[in-house]
C-alpha cells in the first residue's frame, strides 16, 4: 500500500517512539480513568511566568501559595526543556510533584507547523521528547502538551495546520498524551471555531483538544459565553489572564488602532472570570484553570514571579469562591 506523505513522516518517528514505551495500553487506560474520575476544576499556575526560577523552586512556591496544579513550560530555551531534564532530575521532580499534591496538568511548548517536510520531521522528533517527558513526570495521568500555531492567515494556513497537527496528534496518541492547540490573537488560528474545525478535520477529538484563553478573544466582538459555547466540548485546558486596550498614535499624530496588552488575571477587571468559571462548570469542563503570565508582563523590568503567583492566586481563588465553583 502506498503511504501518504503524512503517514510516511509520522510513522518514521512513531516507530522510534513506541519502542521506548513499556506499556501503551496501561498509559492510555490510566489517562482515560483519570479523565473520567476528575469532577472538579483545579487552579494552577504556568511556569511560563517564572522563567528565571528553577522548576523545583517554582513548584515549592506554588505549593506554599496554595495552588492545586502546575503547568510546566518546556520549550528549548526554558529550564524544564527535555534536554535539561536528565533521568535523575525527572525522577526528583516527579516525586516532588507527588509530595506537594500539585497536579501536573500541562506541558507548554511553542512549536509551529512547518511546511518543509524535513523541518516537520525535526518538529516531530522535538515533540517526541516532550511527550516522553510527560510520561516520565506523571505516567499514571500524563499531562497534555499544548502549543500555539504561529502567525498567518487562517484560510491560507488551515490545510497545513490540519496536515501537521494531525501528525502531532498521532504521535501524542502513541504515548497516551493529549495534544492541545491554542487559538491565539493575531495568529493563523485565532478563534475557537477554527480550533473546532481543525479537530473535526483531523477526526480525533479524544486526543486533540483546544486551549481556551478568553484574553485572545476580548475586544474582538466575540462574547464570552459564545466563545465558550463554540469551544465546548473540545476544551482540554484553560489559561486565564486579563487584557486591556491602550491608545496608540499613527506617524502623523492621529489616533491609531487600540493595542491590546495583557495583565495578570483579575488585575484589570476587564474579563468576568466569575461568569467564565460558572459557564465552564455548567458546560461540564473539569480541567485546569491555569494562570498564565504573558511575556508582556514578565519581560518588564522589576517583574517578581513570586508576587505574580500570589496576585494570581488571590484574584482567581476569589473568583472561584464568588462563582460558587468548588476546586479539587
Amino acid at each position: 500500500m502506498t503511504l501518504s506523505r503524512r503517514n510516511f513522516l509520522s510513522q518514521t518517528v512513531l516507530a522510534a517512539s513506541t519502542s521506548t514505551l513499556p506499556s501503551l495500553v496501561f498509559v492510555n487506560r490510566a489517562h482515560a480513568e483519570n479523565s473520567a474520575t476528575q469532577s472538579k476544576m483545579t487552579l494552577g499556575f504556568s511556569t511560563y511566568g517564572a522563567r528565571l526560577l528553577a522548576t523545583e523552586k517554582t513548584i515549592e512556591l506554588l505549593q506554599e501559595t496554595g495552588y492545586d496544579a502546575v503547568e510546566i513550560s518546556v520549550s528549548p530555551d526554558w529550564d524544564a526543556a527535555p534536554s535539561n531534564m536528565p533521568s535523575g532530575r525527572r525522577k526528583k521532580i516527579r516525586k516532588q510533584l507527588e509530595d506537594s499534591g500539585l497536579k501536573l496538568t500541562s506541558l507548554m511548548e511553542h512549536l509551529y507547523p512547518e511546511s518543509d517536510d524535513t523541518q516537520h520531521k525535526v518538529s516531530l522528533e522535538r515533540l517526541r521528547t516532550v511527550y516522553q517527558l510527560a510520561i516520565d513526570l506523571c505516567p499514571e495521568a500524563p499531562p497534555l502538551v499544548q502549543t500555539v500555531l504561529g502567525g498567518g492567515i487562517w484560510d491560507e494556513k488551515k490545510s497545513l495546520f490540519a496536515d501537521r497537527v494531525g501528525d502531532w496528534t498521532s504521535l501524542g496518541k502513541s504515548f497516551g498524551v493529549v495534544t492541545c492547540v491554542k487559538p491565539h490573537r493575531g495568529g493563523g488560528m485565532s478563534r475557537p471555531s477554527e480550533g473546532v474545525w481543525l479537530i473535526n478535520q483531523i477526526g480525533d477529538a479524544q486526543w486533540l483538544k483546544i486551549v481556551y484563553d478568553y484574553s485572545h478573544y476580548a475586544f474582538r466582538n466575540i462574547p464570552l459565553a459564545e466563545s465558550i459555547k463554540a469551544a465546548l466540548p473540545h476544551i482540554g485546558h484553560v489559561a486565564v489572564k486579563d487584557a486591556v486596550q491602550t491608545a496608540t498614535k499613527n506617524k502623523d499624530g492621529s489616533a491609531g488602532e487600540p493595542r491590546v496588552e495583557f495583565r495578570l488575571p483579575g488585575e484589570a477587571g476587564t474579563i468576568d472570570f466569575v461568569t467564565l468559571l460558572q459557564t465552564l462548570h455548567a458546560g461540564g469542563y473539569a480541567g485546569d484553570i491555569s494562570c498564565e503570565v504573558s511575556g508582556m508582563v514578565w519581560n518588564k523590568r522589576g517583574y517578581d514571579p513570586t508576587m505574580a503567583m500570589q496576585t494570581c492566586f488571590a484574584n482567581m481563588s476569589k473568583a472561584f469562591r464568588d462563582a460558587g465553583v468548588t476546586r479539587v
